[in-house]
């Protein structure tokens, strides 16, 4: 089957799967005219990626449970310590989210939003901090992630990169995908 008949069948664009061969995750027969062909077990995994990224898993962790998906001699307990390590991360970056939400209501909240220039919510994004003011401790959950070095990308989550998603560009154009 042709591209278009695996992304319709598989619930992958096009482009995506395009991706997915780039890096490895799957290999297309082709044809003598170059075009690539499908067969059942490409759908099948393809499937098994969609699922996978669904469920927000990084794509090398992806790729080592396609490994362990193949592999009929695999260890359960080497999926299950994928997944829950993948559990761990979410759970670090929920925290890390909350912490964000947390120190934007505060900022929020001591923001007059009138005609004054004066804006603590400017002031945090250029560096100046108004923590010192707080008397509710807020803002203490995202000053020790960020002194742990756990505050992250708030899209990707703490120690995490691009995560097979494109990134944006200060221009505002893509970069390719993180692999």
């Amino acid at each position: 089957m042709t591209i278009g008949e695996a992304a319709r069948r598989s619930g992958i664009s096009e482009k995506m799967i395009r991706h997915y061969e780039a890096i490895g995750l799957i290999t297309a027969r082709r044809e003598a005219n170059g075009y690539r062909v499908y067969a059942e077990p490409d759908i099948a995994v393809l499937r098994f990626i969609r699922h996978a990224r669904d469920l927000a898993f990084p794509l090398e962790e992806v790729r080592r449970l396609l490994a362990l998906w193949r592999d009929g001699g695999r260890a359960s307990a080497e999926v299950r310590r994928i997944a829950l390590d993948h559990v761990a991360a979410l759970e670090a970056k929920a925290r890390s989210l909350d912490a964000i939400a947390a120190s934007l209501r505060h900022l929020a909240a001591h923001c007059h939003g009138d005609e004054r220039p004066d804006c603590p919510i400017l002031d945090e994004l250029e560096g100046r901090t108004h923590d010192e003011d707080r008397t509710d401790g807020g803002g203490d959950e995202l000053r020790a992630l960020r002194a742990r070095g756990d505050l992250g990308d708030p899209v990707e989550g703490p120690g995490r990169g691009g995560a097979g998603r494109p990134r944006r560009r200060p221009g505002g154009g893509r970069d390719a995908p993180a692999a």
